[in-house]
């Protein structure tokens, strides 16, 4: 097997691990007596429905996943919306979910299944913003470089499901929220921006954070910000019957795949399950790591792998199409420049970097040689945040279509003699 080979097997491992089917029964409680309602939303949400019904039976329910990304359910509902700028068929059904949420009375129960992806497939403006200027904004915020709890506080509080509202509007029902983890850190808060979660943040960090990474906006959203809060703080008595538990998250992923290189001899050392920042810095920077220790090994020494994961980052600078994942591997190759014995592999878990149908690339020494000899310039494409088409002219990317889960990014670095 190729060392390239190798590192797909891991990431293929640890998103098998982070499959719905395979984890999630086991933090379901015994069926609940009387009127039992499912909810949800995000990439893994119909897998998460799926696994629920296998354990408990078809169910009443609405969940909203991404395009390709429906499963087949025999009581929950599975609307198929856009993904990462919303669409009228999440608005459509977003209302039809909050409509339904609503007529849960005290007795009943809730089960909502949380993912990433629920910050775009769960639509519903605040008042006075339409749903194409919800687009705009998502789109430059998506562009602008923000990290993703800044982002995602700023969809709260343009929001009438985010942020708790999704739970008040089932109270004073039960809730127990089933969450996979997609954020640095594992704070539901900001967990699909937290439909189930109540916030401490203000409308004025929201205009702050827009300032800070200059997104522009029209007056009707800096309007709606001006408005009094509409995000639920956690003492409000509408989240009191609520239940978070994340039962999924970036950690386990890449323990197993650990796990997987250790008995297959690697020395592994893991730089964090929550790294963020811009991705062509990051790729940079486990570069220059990456170069310090292939010098320092010596022949006979174990072979070593560099773990991450975490959210990073793109700020567009260009027009091509790339994700954060892919621009870490092209930034880390040019780093690399050639060198002998280093191969990586960055994929998103859910199987979409960017807004791409691709789920990452893989490099090693040849990268740069085959771009030479395929006409294809890696520092133009880094400048044009080009990442996928560059892997695409070299057949370097790694596409697996819908994962049906999602516990962020996966990157592996092999260091050998």
């Amino acid at each position: 097997m190729t060392t390239e080979a190798f590192l797909r097997q891991l990431f293929d491992k640890a998103v098998e691990v982070a499959d719905p089917m395979r984890s999630l029964a086991r933090f379901l409680p015994r069926r609940p007596q009387g009127r039992l309602i499912v909810v949800g939303a995000g990439k893994a949400s119909a897998r998460m429905a799926e696994a629920v019904e296998a354990a408990w039976g078809p169910c009443e329910g609405l969940v909203i996943t991404r395009y390709g990304y429906g499963r087949p359910c025999r009581g929950i509902e599975i609307v198929e919306a856009a993904h990462p700028v919303p669409d009228e068929s999440g608005l459509k059904a977003t209302a039809r979910m909050l409509d339904l949420v609503k007529t849960a009375g005290e007795g009943d129960f809730v089960l909502a299944l949380i993912s990433g992806g629920a910050s775009a497939l769960l639509v519903a403006p605040a008042e006075g913003v339409s749903l194409a200027e919800k687009q705009a904004v998502n789109a430059a915020l998506l562009a602008s470089g923000a990290p993703i709890d800044k982002m995602n506080t700023v969809r709260k509080h343009l929001s009438r499901v985010k942020g708790g509202q999704l739970a008040a509007a089932a109270y004073p029902a039960r809730m127990l929220s089933l969450l996979i983890s997609d954020v640095p850190g594992d704070d539901p808060a900001f967990i699909g921006s937290g439909p189930t979660v109540g916030d401490v943040s203000a409308p004025d960090e929201a205009l702050a954070i827009l300032k800070q990474w200059k997104v522009e906006v029209p007056a009707s959203v800096r309007a709606a910000l001006a408005a009094p809060p509409r995000v639920l703080t956690p003492q409000d008595p509408r989240v009191s019957r609520v239940e978070n538990v994340i039962y999924a998250a970036p950690k386990q992923s890449l323990t197993a795949a650990a796990a997987l290189a250790e008995s297959a001899g690697y020395d592994v050392r893991l730089l964090g399950d929550a790294l963020e920042g811009e991705a062509r810095d990051v790729g940079r920077a486990q570069a220059e790591l990456a170069l310090k220790i292939r010098a320092s090994l010596h022949p006979g020494d174990r072979p070593v792998l560099l773990l991450s994961g975490g959210e990073l980052t793109v700020t567009r600078r260009g027009n091509g199409v790339g994700g954060p994942n892919a621009e870490f591997c092209l930034a880390l190759a040019l780093a690399l420049n050639g060198e002998d014995g280093i191969h990586a592999i960055a994929c998103d878990t859910d199987g979409v970097d960017g807004a791409a149908e691709v789920a990452g690339a893989v490099i090693g020494p040849q990268t740069l040689g085959l771009a030479s000899a395929a006409g294809f310039d890696p520092q133009a494409a880094l400048a044009a945040n080009d990442a996928h088409s560059f892997f695409a002219a070299i057949g370097s990317q790694v596409v697996t279509g819908p994962t049906l889960t999602n516990v962020n990014d996966f990157r592996a670095i092999s260091i050998g003699r």
